[in-house]
C-alpha cells in the first residue's frame, strides 16, 4: 500500500496509506489536510498547485503549470494520482487557509464597538427587551411535616411569585439536580431561567452564591470564515471573541460546489463534520477557555449563515437549494437544541437559526439587517454584504427588496489567477504611477512580507489605479505598453505587480485579462442588480440615501476606487459606511432578546426576494455593467476617467 507524506512545513509531516491511483486532492480532503481549491477540484482555477518532492505520480501536463515548473514537480493536486510512495510539498501558497482560530483582543475598542453599538441603536427604537435568559433567586422555607409540598411545586411556586409569569415549568436536566441542590443550600438557590412565549422554562438550578457566568453564543458562519462570540447574557458584555476558516473551504469555494460535493456519497456527513466538528466545535473551546468557562454554562446560541450554509449544518439535503425553482428546506427554524447540533452543550440550550429568505439570501442578510436598522429608516438605504457571495438589500421603513447576485468569489480572491484570501502575503493594497506605471504595495503581515498574492481590497485597488492610468480599456485589456506589461504566447497580457525575485515564493505576482474579465463580470452582477431593484421601483441612484457596506472584504475596501470601476453607484462618499460583520452583531442582538428575535421574523417575511434569474431585464443590465464603470456614462458623471 503506498504511503504519502504531505509535508505542510519544516517541523510537519503528515504520513497517509492510500490505495494506488488515488487522487491527491482526495487523499488531503480526507486526511484533513487543507489545499485550497477554490474550483472544487475541477481543474479550472489552478490554485491546488503542489510540489512533488519523490515518488510516482500520474499527472497530465495543464495549462495551469509551465513546462518548467512541472519539470521541477509542480503539480495539480486535482489532477494528480499517487502511483507509489510519494513526498508532497505543500506550499503556503496551497495551504494559507490552513490558520488556525484567531481571537480577538477585548482591549481593543474596536472589537467591542460593534457589538455596543447594535445593542444601543436597537434598545433606541425598542427592540432589545424581554431578555431570552434571566436568573432569579429563590429563598424558601424547606419543608416540614406540616409543609410537605413537593421540591418541584416549591420551585414553580417560588418562580411564579419571583417573576409574575403564571407558567413555569422544570426542565428534567434541573429536576435531576434539584433535591441535592436544595438541601446543600438550605432551599436558597439560584435558577436560570428561559423564556419561551409566555412561558418560563427552569433550566438549571445551583446556589445563590454561585458567581457562575450565564452565558450565550452567537456565530456568523459565513463560507470562508466562520467567527463567534461568546457574552454575558444578563449583562450583554463580550467575554471573547474568534474566527477561524470554514472547514468546508476544501471541497470548494462557493455555495454551489459544496452543495454538489454533499450531493456524493457520505456528502452531507462530510460537509456537516467539516463545520461543526473541525470547526465550530474548536471554535467554542477556544471562546470557553479564553472566557475561563465551561460549556456547559452556555445557556442559548443565535446561528446565523446563509441558506446553503444553514442546511449543510443540520446536515440537509442540499440540491433543492440550487435547483429550480430554487426551494430550501425551511425559512424558519424549528424547536431545536445547541447539543442537537453542537456535541456536548448544555441539554436545554436553545438554539435559534436566523430565518432564510430565498435560496440565496440566507440568515446572515436577515440578521444583518436587523444590525443595520435600514429598515427603520424613512430614507431609501442600500444594504450591500460584500463577501464569498453578494447579497442586496433595498428599502426603507416602508418596504425592503432583496436579491442575491451570482458575484462568485471574485472579491475574496476566488477566480483570479494570483488571487488569494486576507492572509500575510496578501497584497491589500495598490497604488500605480500613472506615468511610470510602478505599483506601490501594502502587504499583509510582519514588516519586509514579500508579497505571494492579491486579496480582495487589492484586486479593487489594482482595477482601478489600471484604469485611471490608462493601463487598460473600460473592457479591461492592456492599452499601454510599459515593463510590467507582459504578453504571454497567445498574446494575452498581464500586470506585473511583483516579479518573480520580488515574490515570497519566487512566483510572479500578476494579473492578467482572464482576471480582469472576472473580476468586471463580478462587479457588473453587484452593480447591475442595483440597478435593477432601482429600476423597478421607478428611482435611480440619486434617491439612495445612505448605504452600508458589510461583509469580510468591505473594511477594506476604497470606496472612491470601488466607483471608479462601478461596483458601487456614483454618490457622495459621505454616503458610505462600513459596518463590519453585520451578521454576527445581528445574532448578538436575537441571543440577548426574544423582541430582537421577532422582529428578525418579522423583517424576514416583509422582504420581497427578488430572483434575479427570472427577470427579463437583467441579463442586459448585466451586459451594460461589464465596463469600466458602466457603458452608460450618465451613471458615473464624478467619475475620474473619461
Amino acid at each position: 500500500m503506498p504511503k504519502v507524506s504531505f509535508r505542510l512545513s519544516e517541523k510537519e509531516t503528515i504520513d497517509v496509506n492510500v490505495e494506488s491511483g488515488e487522487r491527491l486532492m482526495d487523499i488531503a480532503r480526507s486526511s484533513g489536510i487543507y489545499i485550497d481549491a477554490p474550483c472544487s477540484g475541477n481543474g479550472t482555477c489552478g490554485k491546488c498547485r503542489v510540489q512533488i518532492l519523490s515518488g510516482e505520480t500520474d499527472s497530465p501536463v495543464t495549462r495551469h503549470i509551465t513546462e518548467e515548473d512541472y519539470a521541477a514537480g509542480w503539480r495539480l493536486a486535482c489532477e494528480t494520482r499517487v502511483m507509489g510512495d510519494v513526498t508532497v510539498l505543500v506550499p503556503e501558497t496551497a495551504s494559507a487557509f490552513r490558520t488556525g482560530i484567531r481571537t480577538a483582543d477585548l482591549n481593543d475598542p474596536t472589537v467591542r464597538a460593534a457589538f455596543d453599538d447594535v445593542q444601543a441603536d436597537l434598545k433606541a427604537i425598542g427592540v432589545m427587551g424581554d431578555p431570552a435568559i434571566f436568573t432569579c433567586e429563590l429563598h424558601m422555607d424547606p419543608p416540614t411535616l406540616d409543609d410537605t409540598l413537593c421540591d418541584s411545586d416549591r420551585v414553580e411556586r417560588a418562580v411564579r411569585a419571583e417573576t409574575g409569569i403564571a407558567d413555569v415549568k422544570l426542565t428534567l436536566y434541573a429536576l435531576r439536580k434539584l433535591a441535592e441542590v436544595l438541601r446543600e443550600n438550605d432551599f436558597r438557590v439560584r435558577c436560570v431561567l428561559a423564556r419561551d412565549e409566555d412561558c418560563v422554562h427552569i433550566v438549571d438550578v445551583g446556589p445563590v452564591k454561585s458567581k457562575k457566568k450565564i452565558c450565550g453564543l452567537a456565530i456568523d458562519i459565513g463560507t470562508t470564515t466562520v467567527t463567534a462570540a461568546l457574552v454575558d447574557m444578563e449583562t450583554g458584555d463580550l467575554l471573547a471573541k474568534a474566527s477561524a476558516g470554514n472547514g468546508q473551504i476544501r471541497y470548494g469555494a462557493d455555495v454551489i460546489n459544496r452543495i454538489i460535493e454533499s450531493g456524493r456519497e457520505n456528502g452531507r456527513e462530510r460537509l456537516r463534520k467539516a463545520v461543526v466538528e473541525e470547526t465550530i466545535v474548536p471554535l467554542v473551546g477556544t471562546l470557553c477557555r479564553k472566557a475561563r468557562i465551561y460549556q456547559k454554562q452556555i445557556y442559548r446560541a443565535c446561528i446565523a449563515g446563509n441558506t446553503t450554509m444553514s442546511h449543510l449544518l443540520l446536515g440537509l439535503y442540499a440540491d433543492p437549494v440550487r435547483m429550480e425553482p430554487f426551494i430550501p428546506s425551511f425559512f424558519y427554524s424549528h424547536e431545536f437544541r445547541l447539543c442537537d447540533v453542537l456535541p456536548g452543550m448544555h441539554p436545554e440550550a436553545g438554539l435559534i437559526l436566523t430565518p432564510n429568505v430565498g435560496s440565496y439570501v440566507g440568515g446572515d442578510i436577515t440578521a444583518g439587517l436587523l444590525a443595520c436598522t435600514l429598515w427603520n429608516r424613512d430614507e431609501l438605504g442600500l444594504f450591500i454584504d460584500l463577501g464569498t457571495n453578494g447579497e442586496i438589500v433595498l428599502g426603507s421603513s416602508e418596504y425592503l427588496f432583496t436579491c442575491a447576485c451570482s458575484a462568485g468569489p471574485a472579491f475574496e480572491g476566488g477566480d483570479i489567477s494570483c488571487g488569494m484570501r486576507a492572509t500575510n502575503g496578501a497584497i491589500e493594497e495598490v497604488r500605480i504611477d500613472a506615468e511610470t506605471m510602478e505599483p506601490t504595495l501594502s502587504v499583509i503581515g510582519p514588516k519586509g512580507q514579500k508579497p505571494i498574492g492579491l486579496c480582495g481590497s487589492g484586486i479593487i485597488d489594482t482595477v482601478a489605479d489600471l484604469f485611471r492610468s490608462g493601463i487598460i480599456s473600460a473592457k479591461g485589456k492592456f492599452a499601454r505598453e510599459g515593463k510590467r506589461v507582459r504578453y504571454d504566447e497567445h498574446g494575452m497580457g498581464r500586470y506585473v505587480l511583483a516579479f518573480e525575485e520580488e515574490s515570497a515564493d519566487g512566483r510572479e505576482v500578476s494579473i492578467n485579462e482572464v482576471d480582469l474579465d472576472n473580476f468586471i463580470r463580478a462587479k457588473g452582477a453587484i452593480f447591475s442588480a442595483i440597478l435593477l431593484m432601482l429600476r423597478q421601483l421607478g428611482l435611480e441612484p440619486a434617491d439612495i440615501g445612505h448605504v452600508q457596506i458589510a461583509g469580510g472584504i468591505g473594511g477594506g475596501i476604497d470606496f472612491p476606487n470601488a466607483i471608479t470601476i462601478g461596483i458601487f453607484p456614483d454618490l457622495p462618499l459621505e454616503k458610505f459606511s462600513y459596518i463590519g460583520n453585520s451578521s454576527l452583531s445581528g445574532a448578538y442582538a436575537i441571543l440577548l432578546s426574544r423582541q430582537a428575535e421577532a422582529k428578525v421574523r418579522e423583517l424576514a417575511g416583509s422582504m420581497t426576494y427578488v430572483e434575479l434569474s427570472n427577470e427579463p431585464g437583467y441579463m442586459d443590465e448585466f451586459v451594460s455593467a461589464c465596463f469600466l464603470p458602466h457603458t452608460d456614462s450618465r451613471l458615473f458623471p464624478n467619475s475620474e476617467v473619461k
